[in-house]
């Protein structure tokens, strides 16, 4: 999958080496780069539970078909629970809630297409670059339960090389956030694509500071736990680099 991207226009999928004199004709307007988001980012991994649905990106028409037969399945799965939901004014609309939430929101990463990335040359900067605080809501592979927390990005751009349009890392954690994961997958996701997106970097890590329901709603029970995940590559990766303590003294976590 290395050399190929899909192209969000046609949702063609192309070889790199046709697509990279497209990426030159859409630089000339103030210089901005254009990049269709690489399918290596769209999949997992094929087989996993929280891959990208078979067809994908789906249709208006094929996502309300799957949130028919999920509405189904779901009233099948109360009933298996003994759960009266047909006669409860609040429950008896509960399965169509239900399918609608995973299709258009919570598992929405699966289903809907990621626009392109927008970067920018870096002008000569060589500085670190950090968004932290990105809202982070996902789903646990395991119980189906909610994981919610933040995200903390940084990266240093290489000579000449280009600079992530600041919404689109937001965006890149929502593609991901919204699939369902383990959080360990999760951060190795975002990593990945921010550097796979940001060409000829210096470095790229990614942090994940969240909570997670299945801790604090069964098992153990236990409230305010929070697990933290971090994945470097490049300058990061070295303890002893000061991009690495900037960036840690930066996003302050307690």
């Amino acid at each position: 999958m290395d050399n190929y991207f899909i192209d969000n226009n046609t949702q063609n999928t192309v070889e790199i080496e046709d697509i990279s004199e497209n990426l030159d004709m859409k630089s000339n307007k103030k210089n901005r780069t254009r990049v269709a988001v690489n399918d290596e980012l769209e999949i997992v991994q094929t087989g996993f539970a929280n891959a990208v649905a078979e067809g994908f990106p789906l249709s208006d028409n094929e996502k309300l078909d799957m949130i028919n037969s999920a509405e189904h399945a779901f009233g099948m799965f109360l009933d298996a629970l003994k759960c009266d939901w047909r006669n409860d004014p609040n429950s008896m609309d509960t399965p169509r809630r239900v399918a609608k939430a995973y299709v258009n929101d919570l598992w929405a990463g699966r289903y809907t297409a990621m626009s392109e990335i927008t970067s920018f040359p870096s002008d000569g900067y060589d500085g670190i670059i950090i968004e932290r605080d990105i809202p982070l809501t996902s789903m646990c592979s395991h119980h189906h339960q909610v994981i919610g927390g933040l995200v903390h990005i940084g990266y240093v751009a290489g000579e000449g090389g280009q600079v992530i349009g600041l919404s689109k890392l937001n965006r890149i954690v929502e593609l991901f956030g919204r699939r369902g994961a383990i959080q360990e997958q999760l951060t190795t996701a975002i990593h990945n694509a921010v550097d796979k997106v940001c060409e000829d970097n210096k470095g790229v890590i990614v942090t994940i500071v969240a909570n997670h329901n299945c801790v604090s709603c069964r098992g153990v029970k236990h409230q305010g736990a929070s697990m933290v995940t971090t994945k470097a590559s490049g300058v990061f990766r070295d303890n002893n680099n000061l991009a690495r303590k900037e960036f840690f003294d930066s996003i302050k976590i307690s």
